[in-house]
């Protein structure tokens, strides 16, 4: 329970059952200090209210129910910190300053339930590059009092290239330090000035950001030939990643038992941010071209699409770009030109096929500014309706360029 200085904070303890039936008493502590203690009568609860909490307030109080066979306890925690911030990553240019040899990054954040404790009057701001042990730490004041979402911004400085850097932050109020949050910070060059891109092997756990969609019925599995366990099906899925390493990773869904025929896995990928270069709105925007590879060998293989999903929206397009069916045992190449006129995320759904024959894996999905070229062949042995390379045209357009989205 957090709570500001003058505040009332209110505790209720009741009693859901008791053996003996016959409820002796009742005790309220904080710490090892009794409070208040006394004898239930008609009801079942009791209530210990601080009328204003100060500094000696913080801290765990206790309620203890007593009768003959012993005691039961509710716990409450209650503090004057304030909640931690949470850092906004859906940016536009972040890199707002960069020079040959250093760069800067423009930080944001929102502060979690500011209206809960006292009025938040700095943040502490740590900084080290990653691997080191020292932190920097500035004071950021704050003028006037936030609102909850309000996003509030500070540019980082003269941040060597290309290091990454571990960034803390910590809110402060007359009670003192908050809780903090952590994140990292690192610097990635586009691949010349007119071209940004996003790249992803799966090769780290926290798998470039992508999530599991909460509303589909199983997940994607993370996985390399070198860490096969005892669930491994032969006669499908691959047996090394798209570079021809077995100890390199890829995402894949495991159709084994209990998965049934139809069931759905959607992997989501991070927010990418589309900004027009004409500030008074989009005219004739630029593409982009969502590529990735696959692998879909056995012969319960189902379906593998890939969507775009566009902020606000409330009704998903049909799939960008769509195949069934086995497609033997190599990994091909994947590619479709998109044009989002919003916040972004491209979604890979697998679909499970009539038997355990049907594991599908990705690798290396990249999305990069401009119209695919040199589209790949697809191998059209597929029980869905054949169509040019299985590509729907999407009816959007969009804007320029696009960064990781928040959490």
């Amino acid at each position: 329970m957090r709570q500001g200085l003058g505040r009332p904070v209110a505790m209720n303890c009741r009693v859901l059952r008791a053996h003996p039936s016959r409820v002796l008493r009742y005790e309220w502590r904080l710490g090892n200090r009794l409070l208040h203690a006394g004898h239930f009568d008609q009801s079942d609860e009791t209530e210990y209210t601080v009328k204003s909490l100060n500094r000696e307030g913080w801290g765990e109080y206790t309620c203890d129910v007593i009768n003959e066979a012993g005691a039961g306890r509710c716990t409450f925690l209650v503090t004057g910190k304030a909640y931690p911030p949470e850092f906004y990553y859906d940016t536009y240019s972040p890199l707002w300053q960069n020079r040959p040899t250093v760069y800067g990054f423009k930080l944001q954040w929102t502060q979690m339930n500011p209206n809960a404790v006292d009025r938040i009057v700095a943040y502490r701001l740590g900084i080290r590059q990653t691997g080191l042990q020292r932190w920097w730490e500035q004071e950021i004041p704050v003028d006037g009092t936030i609102t909850k979402g309000e996003l509030i911004t500070h540019n980082l400085t003269e941040l060597i290239k290309p290091a990454a850097y571990e960034v803390r932050l910590t809110p402060i109020t007359r009670f003192g330090e908050g809780d903090s949050t952590i994140r990292i910070i690192t610097y990635s060059a586009p691949v010349n000035p007119h071209l940004r891109e996003f790249h992803c092997s799966f090769e780290e756990e926290p798998i470039c950001m992508f999530t599991q969609d909460k509303n589909d019925d199983f997940d994607w599995t993370r996985h390399s030939a070198a860490t096969r366990d005892t669930k491994y099906t032969p006669n499908t899925g691959p047996s090394d990643d798209r570079s021809g390493s077995k100890q390199g990773f890829y995402m894949y869904i495991e159709t084994s038992r209990p998965r049934k025929e139809g069931e759905v896995a959607r992997l989501v990928s991070p927010f990418f941010n589309v900004v027009p270069k004409n500030p008074y709105g989009i005219a004739n925007p630029p593409a982009y071209c969502f590529g990735f590879f696959f692998h879909m060998y056995g012969k319960h293989i189902g379906t593998l699409n890939a969507f775009l999903r566009q902020k606000g929206q409330a009704v998903a397009e049909g799939p960008a770009w769509s195949l069934s069916g086995n497609q033997g045992d190599r990994w091909k190449q994947a590619k479709v030109s998109i044009h989002p006129t919003t916040s972004f995320q491209v979604v890979l759904e697998g679909i499970r096929g009539p038997g355990i024959e049907g594991d599908i894996a990705i690798d290396d999905v990249t999305l990069e500014e401009g119209e695919c070229r040199d589209l790949p062949p697809i191998n059209l042995r597929s029980s869905a309706p054949p169509t040019s390379a299985h590509i729907w045209p999407l009816s959007v357009t969009l804007a320029m360029t696009f960064l990781w989205g928040r959490r």
